[in-house]
């Protein structure tokens, strides 16, 4: 059994004085109001009903063929507005997050993870709002835990009052895992679909939980954890120094220069084109 403060003594990293600027979303109501506009129509609209219907829509992944590569170069038009800490494309982001790890000599699974895991906000280029594509994800189909960025915008959401959905469990089993659960639908869920044939396990569970701070960094929904989510948050944790930590660099990354090194990293696991 994880126990909440066993959770949070696996995020010291995220104590370090450096990391305390991050995620400060009370800070953000005055100073950057599209953001708690962007999560209350988030938690207004992500319905069991919603999460349900763009599972099976997505997972057909039959929005086209084009590569990993072809994917970041469209990122780069992309800012996310739920995020009050990235200032620049998800194209540099990806890079940035990437490189960082790289440097640290990180496993080439894990690096190539640091540069897609946000590849999922190709979402929005098929014309999904953006709120059922960016932004913190969370369980429906069962209470909304009191640590969920802005839970107070949830009053508008009909899950709310559900007489099923609104209990401690809801419709789900403890203990039975997070691959048995649904989560409010965006880019982390997305990217999952796209490379659950291509990549480890490792790396399955970075992408498809990294937005899921209320469990990995605020110790919320661990009686759904199994042993595999077990195993999947100390790799999480590993992951967010970069992925915070990448918004600590001034530098903007060179992409022409570093792109040859990435198509190979990207030709390791991934063929030349994937369905999307």
């Amino acid at each position: 059994m994880v126990l909440n403060h066993e959770i949070r003594q696996q995020h010291q990293h995220l104590e370090n004085p450096a990391y305390a600027q991050f995620r400060n979303y009370e800070n953000a109501i005055t100073k950057m109001p599209g953001i708690p506009r962007f999560y209350k129509e988030n938690h207004e609209n992500q319905t069991v009903e919603h999460v349900i219907a763009m599972k099976a829509k997505y997972s057909r992944l039959d929005n086209g063929w084009f590569s990993i590569w072809d994917a970041l170069e469209v990122m780069d038009g992309l800012v996310d507005s739920a995020d009050p800490d990235v200032k620049t494309t998800q194209a540099v982001h990806a890079l940035q997050t990437a490189e960082a790890a790289r440097r640290d000599g990180q496993p080439d699974w894990f690096i190539l993870t640091c540069l897609i895991h946000d590849l999922g906000k190709m979402l929005y280029f098929m014309g999904e709002p953006q709120w059922t594509v960016v932004g913190d994800t969370f369980p429906v189909g069962c209470k909304y835990a009191d640590k969920i960025v802005y839970r107070e915008f949830f009053v508008n959401n009909p899950d709310f009052y559900h007489e099923l959905y609104s209990t401690d469990h809801g419709i789900y089993t403890p203990r039975s895992g997070f691959k048995n659960v649904h989560f409010s639908f965006g880019h982390d869920e997305y990217m999952y679909m796209v490379c659950k044939d291509y990549l480890p396990s490792e790396a399955l569970g970075i992408i498809r939980y990294h937005s899921f701070y209320a469990w990995h960094t605020e110790g919320e929904y661990t009686w759904l954890m199994d042993d595999q989510d077990t195993e999947t948050l100390k790799w999480i944790k590993l992951f967010n120094k970069y992925d915070l930590g990448s918004n600590l660099l001034d530098e903007p990354p060179n992409i022409e220069h570093l792109k040859p090194f990435y198509i190979d990293l990207i030709a390791t696991y991934f063929p030349p084109k994937i369905r999307w």
